[in-house]
């Protein structure tokens, strides 16, 4: 099981307790899935994603139009494409094999509805940005700080080669694990008191 982010080691010496702890945090970063859910995106776990949709809410086109951040997401109605809900496949059911996916005939795989991609920043839609890798996003980003150094993060982990839009469930156990040492970097805990526990050897 994960250890409390809040958890301290404390070592006794005498039966009392050290007046200078040798960590403040212990975290363990395993390679189990980050969750369950087929719409988790390596951009959402990491919380680029967000920024990324207010910046497109307060385009030009988007205001003309009357969108709002929440038309900017692919798990609303008001966004998502109704065909596929937001997925940018259909599951087709076999009834001897496996289901399998097929691209949504009706937005093409791009997962939102067609006036939402109409709408540009810096030339780019919505899908787009999911389309892109992370060294790309860093570089399309240029003035975005909020985004752009926590997407850093990840192309010191050596993850820039994926996509924005990728689901986290698709990722190998070593590509989780990197993704969520990444993670844990980038929300701000960059001392070095910190014991990080691995449970597989990674580079």
């Amino acid at each position: 099981n994960r250890l409390s982010r809040e958890s301290e080691l404390a070592f006794s010496e005498n039966g009392k307790v050290r007046s200078t702890l040798p960590f403040i945090k212990v975290d363990y970063v395993d390679q189990s899935p980050v969750t369950l859910s087929m719409r988790s995106t390596a951009a959402s776990y990491i919380e680029i994603w967000d920024p990324v949709r207010q910046i497109f809410a307060r385009t030009r086109d988007a205001k003309l139009r009357g969108f709002d951040f929440g038309s900017f997401s692919f798990n609303t109605p008001r966004g998502r494409c109704p065909a596929c809900e937001g997925a940018g496949v259909l599951e087709i059911e076999m009834h001897f094999i496996s289901d399998v996916q097929v691209v949504c005939d009706t937005c093409g795989g791009k997962r939102f509805r067609k006036e939402i991609l109409e709408v540009h920043y810096k030339g780019k839609t919505i899908a787009d940005i999911l389309s892109m890798t992370f060294q790309e996003a860093y570089e399309f980003f240029d003035g975005q700080n909020r985004i752009r150094e926590r997407v850093k993060f990840l192309l010191d982990a050596g993850l820039g080669y994926l996509q924005l839009g990728l689901n986290t469930n698709y990722l190998s156990g070593g590509e989780l694990q990197r993704l969520k040492l990444a993670k844990e970097i980038s929300a701000g805990d960059q001392r070095t008191d910190i014991l990080y526990l691995l449970d597989e050897p990674t580079t």
